[in-house]
């Protein structure tokens, strides 16, 4: 066989992902913390990027040093090509349609997010042990009492343990340990929920022996509401039960929770959604994003070559176009975010307008249609994204649910549904809550048709106990 050499010609199509498509796509899904964070950061690594601060700042470095891209087309040596498919980007980059500025600076709300220093449990009880003038070896006891509590304030080292850390007898444990169980907050320093509870009801004075039978003896009886059970094996009344279960009641089996280490997460809406009239006005939050140009001295200098060397004007012309891509692309990810919302705010107009349960089914085609822009790009949108509306702060995915349907042949939404279950939990008679086969026909007659299983998978997800644990009496 004949060894030779051919040359065909062959013609193939194929997707081509540039470094500036792939920022492009990557600024889309990032949450409004993580694009200040990645701007920043190209702030830092590209000396052709400049910040201002403040609308007076800006006019001095325009007049100066640099010049906006925000106000002019922006050049680049680099474009999409307008005749390649592109199943990721290319809808919202061709899309039409204009981004609504507000000139008037409307008042966003005020949201009151200061921190304040607090002492921490562990420091709280440090202080609470000197006071009580310990010993050496008693301030060691007591610091790894300290150190072995869970979040809910509990005991989690067995006291051998802790004395054989400590190099100490396990009475002197056993002692210091009764002596921080007296400490503020009550029920302390606890080994079990049992002696949480029985704690709390020495410091608070309750004398109530069947309070401290039942909880010595009867919690489980006690968590499934087995009230009936526990005074028969008590020998008293169930009226003496419920009303030792009401003082259960009032204490606390998570002691720490006040002393929580855990920071809370205040969520900034990426874009307002406001009612003026009639109409809905759609304002994207651009506080803390960075206002960014182009150093003008640096174009110059990269354009005219003047005493640069060949490296030199290279490495600036790359830094350029990589400022301008980034530049574009932020607006481009300010309009398509803004053109969600708008599309969003018109199919689910009666939720704006009367509230959760008025919300409709929607999925991403229904606004990627709308739009014209691809399905995954109205996922990469929706993505850590969050809207302020009337009814309060949501995930712009809050918006998009899967349908249920009526018997009127219409359709409905998940998270309407779950609203639906709520009020009807709300407003049952807590001596006989309702089940979940009684929660699907009471739905049903209200014309929506949902399995039981359903109606118990929507009340884990909210939170709901079953009926036998809501039973109040």
């Amino acid at each position: 066989m004949a060894i030779e050499l051919q040359q065909n010609l062959r013609l193939q199509q194929q997707l081509v992902m540039t470094p500036q498509l792939q920022m492009a796509i990557k600024l889309l899904q990032l949450s409004r913390m993580e694009l200040v964070e990645m701007v920043r950061q190209e702030l830092e690594n590209n000396p052709t990027l400049e910040e201002s601060d403040s609308m007076e700042t800006s006019e001095e470095v325009h007049s100066e040093h640099t010049e906006p891209l925000e106000n002019r087309e922006v050049t680049m040596e680099e474009k999409f090509e307008d005749n390649l498919d592109w199943h990721h980007y290319i809808d919202e980059y061709s899309s039409t349609g204009k981004v609504h500025f507000e000139s008037e600076e409307k008042e966003a709300p005020n949201y009151e997010a200061f921190t304040a220093s607090k002492t921490s449990l562990a420091d709280h009880l440090r202080w609470q042990l000197l006071m009580t003038q310990p010993t050496a070896e008693e301030e060691i006891i007591g610091s790894l009492v300290i150190g072995n509590l869970n979040r809910f304030g509990y005991v989690d080292m067995a006291t051998e343990d802790i004395a054989g850390n400590a190099n100490s007898s396990l009475e002197k444990v056993e002692q210091v340990l009764s002596t921080m169980q007296t400490f503020d907050p009550p029920g302390i320093c606890a080994r079990s929920l049992c002696e949480c509870l029985l704690i709390q009801t020495q410091q608070l004075g309750i004398e109530n022996p069947l309070v401290a039978k039942i909880l010595q003896h009867h919690l489980k009886n006690l968590e499934n509401k087995r009230f009936q059970l526990i005074a028969k094996e008590l020998k008293t009344s169930l009226e003496a039960v419920v009303a030792a279960v009401d003082i259960i009641r009032s204490l606390d089996p998570r002691p720490a929770d006040r002393y929580g280490d855990d920071d809370q997460i205040y969520i900034t809406p990426d874009v307002y959604v406001y009612k003026e009239a009639d109409e809905y006005i759609v304002r994207l939050n651009d506080e803390d994003v960075p206002q960014l140009y182009i150093n003008s001295v640096y174009k110059k200098a990269a354009e005219r070559g003047e005493q640069i060397n060949r490296e030199t004007r290279s490495y600036l012309r790359d830094r350029l176009r990589s400022a301008e891509w980034l530049i574009k692309s932020i607006q481009q990810r300010r309009k398509t975010i803004f053109n969600v919302m708008t599309s969003i705010v018109k199919f689910q107009r009666d939720f704006f307008d009367l509230g959760i349960s008025h919300l409709k089914p929607m999925v991403l085609r229904d606004v990627a249609e709308d739009i014209s822009m691809h399905e995954s790009t109205i996922s990469r949108v929706t993505t850590n994204k969050y809207a302020f509306t009337p009814h309060g702060i949501f995930e712009l995915k809050f918006f998009f649910n899967s349908s249920i349907n009526c018997s009127d042949g219409e359709t409905i939404a998940s998270a309407s549904v779950q609203e639906e279950i709520r009020k009807i939990v709300l407003n049952e008679d807590h001596k006989r809550p309702y089940s979940d086969k009684k929660i699907s026909d009471l739905l049903e007659t209200g014309g929506i048709r949902i399995a039981r299983r359903t109606i118990a998978k929507y009340r884990e997800m909210m939170g709901i106990l079953p009926s036998s644990k809501r039973k109040q009496l």
